[in-house]
């Protein structure tokens, strides 16, 4: 049995320690068989916007499948990733600790026979900005690139330029880099990090 990951956001880049080393290889261009659209606010990234699973809006993305080592069992593969979502990497911490009532909890989601795979799996994490505008987008962003999260890249500015990066683009990343832009006066995602860090006067 071979078991991958689905990447389709800052997972592409940014695995995580565990899962790194877990891996044997990536397969690159694979299209999300769901819509994912920045529509929710990460409470580990102090309120940047993410990408996550839409029910409307949204688009199927370019992502990456992570392929893990053949010794790799399901339960270890939902473990590191589960991890891996709530940023706590290096823990102990389980999947089946996930409280699937809660609203912040990092669901999984598996795909069966996929991209070659035995089964692969997804964060799935649930919406939370009911109807995202790239104004309000923006607004978080920035807001994230001023607090500690910003000290690091963990904010929603550096979030959306990595998404850029790799090659992902969704509906409303036009609009939403634009509106960032426009408020920050800046002529790049990188120089509105800048901007959005300087020290008001």
């Amino acid at each position: 049995m071979i078991i991958g990951i689905l990447g389709y956001g800052s997972l592409i880049s940014n695995p995580g320690s565990e899962i790194e080393a877990a891996m044997t290889g990536r397969i690159p261009g694979v299209q999300t068989p769901f819509r994912v659209e920045f529509s929710r606010t990460s409470r580990v990234r102090e309120g940047a916007p993410t990408l996550v699973p839409v029910a409307t809006g949204g688009g199927h993305v370019q992502g990456v499948v992570l392929v893990l080592h053949e010794s790799t069992t399901e339960t270890e593969a939902q473990d590191m990733l589960y991890r891996r979502e709530r940023n706590r990497v290096g823990t102990t911490d389980l999947y089946t600790d996930m409280d699937p009532a809660h609203p912040d909890s990092a669901v999984l989601g598996r795909l069966d026979n996929f991209a070659g795979l035995t089964v692969v799996f997804h964060a799935a994490l649930r919406p939370n900005i009911e109807d995202p505008a790239p104004g309000h987008l923006a607004q978080l962003a920035i807001a994230s690139a001023r607090l500690p999260s910003g000290d690091v890249h963990r904010d929603g500015i550096s979030y959306l330029l990595d998404a850029k990066r790799d090659g992902v683009m969704t509906p409303l990343m036009p609009g939403y880099e634009e509106e960032i832009l426009r408020r920050t006066g800046a002529n790049s995602l990188a120089e509105a990090w800048y901007v959005a860090r300087r020290p008001k006067t």
